[in-house]
C-alpha cells in the first residue's frame, strides 16, 4: 500500500492529541521508522503502542510491520516529509503572473500524483464493473462538485450509459429515490461533509443502488456511508488554489472511470462514440 506519508498528512487534523504526536513524529522523521520498534515509536513519540496500532488500524493496515514497509517503500519513492511541504504552494498577495502560474500548474499536478499513490485500483474496478452493469447511474455534488458531476453525465451521455447529474438538490434527492439495486450513485464532495449530497446518497443507499464516494482521504460522513470509497488528496491552502487542485484530482478520477468503461465496452459504445462526433461536428464553424 503506497502513499501512507500522504494518508497521514491528510487525516492529521482530525486525529486524536495521542495520535496526532504518533502522526507529526512520523511525518517528522519518516526515515528513522524502518529502524524502530513499536514501543521505540510510542516512546520517542510520547505515546503508547496500542495509539500506534489504532493509527496503523485507521490508515489501513493490520499491524504496525505492514505498516513500517508501507513507509519504507514511500521513502524509497522520494515521498519525505520535506517532499510533502514542498509540492504544494498558495497564491500569495502580490504574486507576479509567473509565479501564478507555475504554483497552481504545479498544484494540479502534484494533487493528481498525489491521489494516484492513494487511489486504490482493487475499488476502481468494482466502479467500473458496477458502471458497466448499472442500468442507471446518478452523480450528486453542490457547487464546484456539481461541475464535476455534471463533466460525469456529459461523458457517459456519450456512450450512451442513463445517466443523471441535476444540479437542483431537490431533484437530486427525488431521482436518488427511484433508484434500484443494481444502479450506482456517486457522491462527490471533497469534504464529505456536504449535507445536501449526503441526503441524497442516504437516500440512494436506501433504495439499495451501489453508493460510491469521491471524497478526500479519511474518515468523513460521506466515505463511512457509501458502499465503495474513492479517495483523493489536494493541499488545504488558503486562497482558493485549494478547491482548485481538488477539482483537478476528482476530474482525473472521472476520467478514468470513464476512459476503463469505454475501453472495456469499445465494441459496443464505439457506434455511440462516432454518433455524438458525427453530430457535434456540425456545430463548428467551417473555414
Amino acid at each position: 500500500m503506497a502513499g501512507s506519508l500522504i494518508k497521514i498528512r491528510e487525516i492529521l487534523k482530525e486525529l486524536s492529541p495521542s495520535e496526532k504526536k504518533v502522526a507529526q513524529f512520523i511525518l517528522s522523521k519518516p526515515c528513522e521508522i524502518s529502524s524502530l520498534s513499536i514501543g521505540d515509536l510510542a516512546k520517542n513519540s510520547k505515546s503508547s503502542e496500542a495509539t500506534v496500532v489504532r493509527l496503523c488500524k485507521m490508515l489501513g493496515f493490520s499491524g504496525y510491520k505492514d505498516f513500517k514497509i508501507s513507509i519504507t517503500r514511500d521513502i524509497a519513492l522520494n515521498d519525505t516529509m520535506e517532499t510533502l511541504q514542498n509540492q504544494y504552494s498558495d497564491v500569495e498577495p502580490g504574486d507576479d503572473l509567473k509565479t501564478i502560474v507555475q504554483n497552481i500548474s504545479n498544484n494540479n499536478k502534484e494533487s493528481i500524483d498525489d491521489t494516484l499513490k492513494i487511489l486504490s485500483f482493487d475499488k476502481l474496478q468494482k466502479v467500473i464493473d458496477a458502471i458497466i452493469k448499472a442500468d442507471r447511474i446518478d452523480f450528486y455534488g453542490v457547487g464546484a462538485s456539481y461541475l464535476i458531476a455534471y463533466d460525469a453525465f456529459q461523458k457517459f451521455s456519450r456512450i450512451n450509459k442513463v445517466v443523471t447529474a441535476h444540479s437542483d438538490t431537490h431533484m437530486q434527492i427525488a431521482s436518488a429515490s427511484n433508484l434500484k439495486k443494481g444502479d450506482v450513485a456517486f457522491a462527490i464532495s471533497y469534504s464529505g461533509n456536504t449535507k445536501d449530497t449526503y441526503d441524497s446518497i442516504r437516500v440512494a443507499k436506501e433504495s439499495r443502488a451501489t453508493t460510491v464516494s469521491i471524497t478526500k482521504y479519511g474518515q468523513n460522513p460521506i466515505s463511512e456511508l457509501c458502499d465503495i470509497n474513492l479517495f483523493v488528496s489536494a493541499p488545504e491552502i488558503t486562497i482558493r488554489s485549494g478547491a482548485m487542485s481538488s477539482r483537478i484530482a476528482q476530474l482525473n478520477v472521472i476520467d478514468i472511470l470513464f476512459a476503463a468503461v469505454a475501453s472495456i465496452q469499445f465494441d459496443q459504445v464505439k457506434k455511440y462514440l462516432e454518433n455524438s462526433r458525427r453530430v457535434i461536428a456540425i456545430k463548428k464553424i467551417k473555414p
